[in-house]
């Protein structure tokens, strides 16, 4: 029994390490962080350029807050001095001031059209980090989620695909087949990090809501769209749909909550995925937060394959033909399966071929 008991203990350790060496360090496709890297620069760019327009105001020499006030409100949040870091605090003079504005802008331009990917991303997170600390009054979801993509787009060859950098380097060849992307353990690793992240996001929002008694009784939805602060279209129609409110706040907090279970299994992930659809489109043009609504579907488009990825964008431009490093599972499965029969098919020819009589001689099966 003990022997058993220890065997079983063996195996659920190498069964664990082994789980966990696949999850983290599978060389993948980075056809998703490509594709997350174009859309995340994008939404970089636009809500770093909106600070133009009052620039001086929330950032300059005289600005509604000045640098000692933002440290001093830093401190008092950690209780000790901040670590909290901002190349802003470096600047006295409106000239510098635009200048590292406009400079922030061209990397999110180049991160956006990947070019040299590796520097521009590592300069994305920080030029992200260096506004939102300086400006904690400003802080809202949109900002945070902009720092963790820009955070693990550092990570990974986000570069790799559907960049300037890409052109670059097969611009002189016949063809870009020439010079395959090689599938990275960067890349996993960065996209891993946002799906767990995402994870982390949902479920804690899922928690949270059920503290308070409107997400149990169905009215939740309807204290939104009714808040006139927040409506940029007029839902309160929605006010002689009481059932339909109570459907709609019931699955929102029934999604969040097992967001980080069900998103997981590929049969229950295109479901999860999907309904995340119309959840932030509603907050996009439902509640005004377009960008906020935007830039949660970025960070779900880190549970898109990178074989979708490539059908959708790749696939589409060849009469739907790719490669098989981007055909689904099922497809590759299949595809190493009928490799397999054949390579026995040949190894069995190759033997029965070997034991004929070299004579030319016949053997007769009676």
């Amino acid at each position: 029994m003990t022997r058993l008991i220890v065997d079983y203990l063996r195996e659920l350790a190498r069964g664990t390490v082994a789980a966990w060496d696949r999850f983290w360090f599978t060389a993948v496709d980075p056809a998703t962080l490509s594709l997350i890297r174009i859309l995340a620069g994008a939404m970089l760019f636009y809500t770093h350029l909106v600070w133009t327009r009052g620039l001086d105001d929330f950032l300059g020499p005289n600005s509604w807050l000045q640098p000692e006030a933002v440290r001093t409100y830093l401190n008092s949040i950690s209780g000790e001095q901040s670590f909290a870091w901002s190349y802003f605090w470096l600047i006295d003079s409106p000239w510098q001031l635009w200048t590292v504005h406009f400079a922030g802008l061209v990397v999110f331009a180049m991160l956006t059209i990947g070019w040299h990917s590796r520097i521009t991303s590592v300069l994305a997170w920080l030029i992200t980090v260096s506004y939102v600390n300086r400006l904690p009054g400003s802080l809202f979801g949109l900002d945070q989620i902009n720092g963790l993509l820009s955070m693990y787009l550092m990570l990974g060859p986000c570069g790799a695909r559907y960049s300037v950098d890409r052109w670059s380097a097969t611009r002189r060849l016949a063809s870009p087949a020439a010079l395959p992307v090689a599938a990275s353990v960067g890349a996993n690793i960065a996209t891993r990090l946002m799906q767990l992240h995402m994870c982390v996001i949902y479920f804690f929002a899922g928690i949270s809501k059920l503290q308070g008694p409107s997400w149990w009784d169905g009215s939740a939805l309807w204290g939104a769209v009714a808040n006139l602060e927040y409506q940029s279209i007029d839902l309160t129609w929605l006010a002689t749909w009481p059932l339909t409110v109570a459907v709609m706040t019931h699955v929102t907090i029934a999604w969040e909550v097992s967001y980080c279970a069900l998103v997981w299994p590929r049969l229950t992930r295109p479901i999860v995925i999907a309904l995340a659809i119309p959840l932030h489109m509603g907050i996009a043009f439902g509640l005004g937060m377009k960008t906020f609504g935007l830039v949660m579907l970025i960070g779900n488009a880190a549970f898109i394959s990178p074989w979708v990825v490539r059908r959708v964008i790749e696939g589409a431009g060849q009469g739907g033909a790719v490669d098989s490093q981007s055909a689904p599972p099922a497809r590759r499965e299949r595809a190493q399966t009928t490799a397999a029969g054949v390579a026995v098919g040949a190894s069995t020819t190759t033997t029965v071929r070997a034991r004929r009589p070299r004579n030319g001689a016949s053997s007769t099966i009676g």
